[in-house]
């Protein structure tokens, strides 16, 4: 089992990464989603300069966003900074979409965009349409010390509904899904490689990493006490945010989370103050970074133990071990600003040590 951390886009995240990569950890994940955190690729750019080991990889990156000459020159550049460290993480779009009130792209689209990148990043000439326009592009410089095109940089696919999972087996390099439990992941593989078998592939060997959080109880804690939900309740809390997009990200939940979700729906959503036209604006404020007035009353121990790995260093060892089973290689962690130094420090003593 490989274990990598996670941040919302900080350009002062270089300062968990430097200890993160000297107690166990061996990626680090930065959440794309331009209406909420910083730029991307400037964090990553900093984490490069001040890290020696630890891969960087976009958690993800959102084919609208960008366009494929400027996502595979960005991720070209990071590859230059920390050589053979990049990995390019990409998805149909959740809150980088969603806070612009706009849907998911379509897999078509996802399909086309990887393909490009893919083959820019190899140095490759391919036609790129702009409007009616279409055109012969290419990485002109590609030797200069501008970009690095020599170390290769996996392209991810983060996929949580069945046609996105199968197209990871079909075209990725490797793939990012949310936390489940061990039959609901297995279940999820089980597309993925059906996909893979599809394009004449085999997904045994593909690298895939698990998004969550997770906090290391005390003496004395349950995963409703005030430290634990300060720290796990702003991830927590956004697989309602997720319910409310229809989003793959919350699907498959257990029915006593979508009781829950009924009460934040009906107790919590429908008093907001936006209108619905605009709902998106205020239903996303705090992504993962912290609880608006009044989330804490959803926060329960169902979701925080569904959702992320709380419990006891041993429990959430056990955990681990049933995901490894069912297939998962890598567990990211996500850190919740300032605590990031406490939760790196924690879950390596209590849990990657002990694994």
């Amino acid at each position: 089992m490989e274990f990598g951390i996670a941040y919302p886009a900080r350009p002062d995240a270089w300062k968990d990464l430097i200890i993160a990569e000297d107690h166990g950890f061996s990626h680090a994940w930065f959440y794309d989603s331009q209406m909420i955190y910083s730029d991307v690729y400037v964090c990553m750019a900093l984490a490069a300069e001040h890290t020696k080991r630890i891969k960087l990889g976009t958690g993800v990156a959102i084919p609208s966003n960008r366009i494929e000459p400027v996502t595979a020159h960005s991720i070209a550049t990071i590859n230059l900074l920390a050589p053979g460290r990049a990995v390019l993480g990409i998805g149909t779009g959740f809150t980088g979409r969603n806070t612009m009130g706009l849907p998911p792209i379509p897999l078509e689209r996802l399909r086309e965009y990887v393909a490009m990148v893919r083959k820019l990043l190899r140095g490759e000439e391919v036609m790129y349409r702009d409007g009616k326009r279409e055109r012969a592009i290419r990485f002109l410089h590609q030797n200069h010390g501008y970009i690095n095109l020599k170390d290769p940089v996996p392209i991810h696919i983060a996929a949580d509904g069945p046609k996105a999972l199968e197209l990871v087996g079909e075209i990725a390099d490797g793939w990012l899904t949310v936390l489940s439990d061990p039959a609901r992941f297995r279940e999820k593989f089980e597309l993925v490689k059906k996909g893979a078998a599809r394009a004449g592939r085999s997904a045994a060997a593909l690298p895939n990493a698990v998004l969550t959080s997770g906090c290391v109880l005390r003496d004395g804690e349950s995963a409703t006490s005030p430290r634990v939900i300060e720290r796990m309740g702003p991830f927590a809390i956004v697989f309602l945010h997720a319910l409310w997009e229809a989003s793959a990200v919350a699907s498959h939940l257990p029915p006593p989370l979508m009781r829950l979700w009924e009460r934040y729906r009906d107790e919590y959503v429908a008093r907001m103050k936006t209108p619905e036209s605009k709902r998106y604006l205020e239903v996303h404020e705090g992504h993962l970074i912290y609880m608006k007035p009044g989330e804490e009353r959803y926060v329960d121990e169902s979701l925080v133990r569904t959702m992320t790995l709380t419990g006891r260093g041993e429990e959430i060892v056990a955990r681990l071990k049933a995901l490894e089973a069912a297939g998962v290689k890598q567990v990211a962690i996500q850190v919740v600003y300032p605590h990031g130094k406490e939760m790196i420090e924690d879950f390596s003593r209590e849990v990657i040590a002990k694994y």
